[in-house]
């Protein structure tokens, strides 16, 4: 038993290399006049061969006036395509007869004169059905779920989550370390998404390497430093950078119109949730470690230090020189 749990706290951080890759596809019908309708869409790269670009499902009411013509970005396929439409769209299906390589989909429809409506495509779901009305629950869900997927998909942030709770382990303390990284990268993300702040998104990436790098770093340490006397506040300071990276994760996403509080706090929410998930998990493990077999606690920590250390130090030059 404490043999399988030192190893569930070693795959716990043995994370993968890949870091705040929250890549959704997107698909954005947007009424131009009485009749006239444009798509355009991204579609992820899933291989590093040729992907095939997809064309979306739209309603019965409408065709393409112009045919479906696509491109590569980095890391995607975008699509786009006039579309006209002889009755209402209202009751029409847009989405993927499947979502190319899986994952999820973010649909925005546009209609002029009334509230965007907004879904999350899944797999098990690849299409929606267009609403008279948008409804703000629209909202609150889907980018809930997108600030959850995004925090337990994008490693740089969580690993430096998990670091904090392993160099602090006791629960008050680790309360308010986790809290004050989550007031500071609220701060930072409201502030980005409203335009009122901003930084390149190449430097804060590099910074959220480090940070992981220091706290590795600061795991192996036995000797006292100020990161161990005041945790909250390597949190709260790096918190502030990490909000730079959630706001470029929701950039990519985009925002709906008329729903951007909505839409930032559900996002964040979604975010909290998650982390708290995995702060609760690793509480977990560790007081179940420390019960079975305290002996067998500074040896895990150990191993976890050095695997959070080389992973966060890939990340830190894959970001100065990739």
């Amino acid at each position: 038993m404490i043999r399988w749990l030192v190893a569930a706290m070693g795959l716990l951080l043995a994370t993968p290399l890949a870091a705040d890759e929250l890549r959704p596809g997107s698909i954005a019908f947007t009424q131009q006049d009485a009749g006239a309708w444009s798509l355009a869409w991204k579609q992820p790269l899933v291989s590093a061969g040729r992907d095939a670009l997809a064309v979306p499902v739209i309603p019965d009411s409408c065709t393409y006036s112009v045919e479906p013509v696509g491109r590569a970005i980095p890391g995607a396929l975008v699509g786009e395509a006039a579309v006209q439409c002889s009755g209402a769209v209202e009751g029409g299906r847009v989405g993927f007869e499947a979502i190319p390589g899986g994952g999820d989909v973010l649909l925005r429809v546009v209609p002029q004169g009334r509230s965007v409506q907004t879904f999350r495509l899944t797999e098990a779901e690849p299409v929606a059905t267009i609403a008279a009305q948008a409804g703000t629950a629209q909202v609150w869900r889907s980018y809930f779920l997108l600030g959850v997927e995004h925090i337990l998909e994008g490693w740089d942030h969580l690993l430096f989550v998990i670091a904090l709770v392993l160099l602090v382990r006791r629960g008050w303390a680790v309360a308010k370390a986790v809290t004050a990284f989550t007031l500071a990268h609220s701060i930072t993300l409201a502030g980005v998404t409203l335009g009122l702040v901003g930084l390149p998104q190449r430097p804060v990436e590099a910074v959220v390497a480090l940070s992981i790098v220091l706290l590795a770093w600061e795991l192996l340490r036995e000797e006292d430093s100020w990161t161990k006397r005041w945790p909250w506040l390597v949190g709260f300071l790096f918190g502030l950078i990490h909000g730079f990276g959630f706001a470029g994760a929701l950039a990519e996403i985009g925002l709906p119109e008329g729903e951007v509080p909505a839409a930032l706090i559900s996002f964040n929410l979604g975010v909290e949730a998650g982390q708290l998930a995995v702060v609760a998990a690793v509480l977990l493990v560790l007081e179940a470690v420390r019960r079975l077999s305290a002996k067998s606690l500074d040896p895990a920590l150990k191993l976890a230090s050095y695997g959070i250390g080389i992973t966060g130090a890939y990340w830190l030059v894959d970001r100065l020189i990739g």
